[in-house]
């Protein structure tokens, strides 16, 4: 299944366009794209077998974040070898973990303000929780996974960095900060959904590109080292971490600029598009 938020309704995506939820159930699941996942057995079982209607064509600029509301949203760091080569720290042994304030949630197209001149792009796969995982082993773990999506974690790397403590999740949380889509794939519409191509270009230059098969700590390790501290719950995301190439490890560093367009992939998935406009000036106290 390929699952999104059109217009704020939760839709299915055919190959004959998007299909209303709400009203091919006839009510038995409603519209919030977010509240599928915490009844996701039943939805997947409803789904294979209802007859659906024919989907209706769609702009693909009405799409909306495929989950609006998760209760948490766990980010890894460094969790591809060369992100953290160009970050100059040695490969973890633990993830390193923060998170992405989740009204930075948005979706796969739109403007993207800019704070600061030091704004960065990092390309990532991001994980669907569609149950509830409590000290789930790496070997069970995608029965608790609803879904995979593609994210951005734009990070504003002068908030990020400040001392003398860093702000990991208050820098990659400004609004707009945390788009996702444009669906939430289902792991068997994935020939292989640990190796997947993912990407980013800048005004078409290609800054990064990986394979998801290169995660230090793959989607069932993730999901078995998190769920062994605290339970994952429906509706969860999981922002799985960047390869190399990201702005602030070049030589000169490079960071966005008001004008230019982003563009990220992933393949099976789909793609997500910013452009780049002026944002509310934002510096930091200790720079003021």
């Amino acid at each position: 299944m390929r699952i999104a938020n059109l217009a704020g309704r939760l839709v299915l995506v055919t190959a004959g366009g998007a299909v209303d939820i709400d009203e091919a159930s006839g009510g038995r699941f409603g519209p919030d794209p977010s509240a599928v996942y915490r009844e996701w057995d039943a939805f997947v079982a409803w789904a294979a077998s209802a007859p659906l209607p024919a989907g209706r064509t769609f702009d693909e600029a009405s799409l909306g974040a495929p989950v609006t509301e998760p209760g948490q949203v766990f980010a890894i760091g460094l969790n591809y070898r060369g992100h953290a080569a160009e970050s100059g720290v040695e490969v973890p042994v633990e993830p390193p973990v923060f998170t992405k304030f989740r009204t930075s949630l948005t979706g796969p197209r739109g403007d993207l303000e800019l704070p600061t001149d030091t704004v960065d792009w990092e390309a990532e796969l991001v994980v669907v929780i569609g149950r509830e995982a409590r000290r789930v082993a790496a070997e069970d773990a995608w029965a608790y996974v609803a879904g995979l999506t593609l994210g951005q974690d734009y990070s504003e790397r002068t908030r990020q960095l400040v001392a003398p403590a860093p702000q990991f999740s208050l820098a990659k949380s400004f609004p707009g900060f945390s788009p996702i889509g444009p669906v939430v794939v289902t792991p068997d519409e994935l020939a292989d959904p640990m190796d997947l191509e993912i990407g980013c270009a800048v005004n078409g230059e290609q800054v990064q590109k990986a394979r998801t098969s290169d995660l230090v700590f793959s989607v069932p390790e993730l999901v078995e080292r998190l769920s062994a501290v605290l339970p994952l719950q429906p509706g969860d995301l999981i922002f799985t971490g960047t390869p190399g190439g990201v702005g602030g490890g070049r030589s000169p560093q490079r960071f966005l600029r008001v004008g230019e367009e982003v563009s990220t992939w992933a393949e099976g998935i789909g793609e997500l598009r910013q452009r780049c406009v002026p944002g509310t000036p934002y510096t930091t106290a200790s720079a003021s």
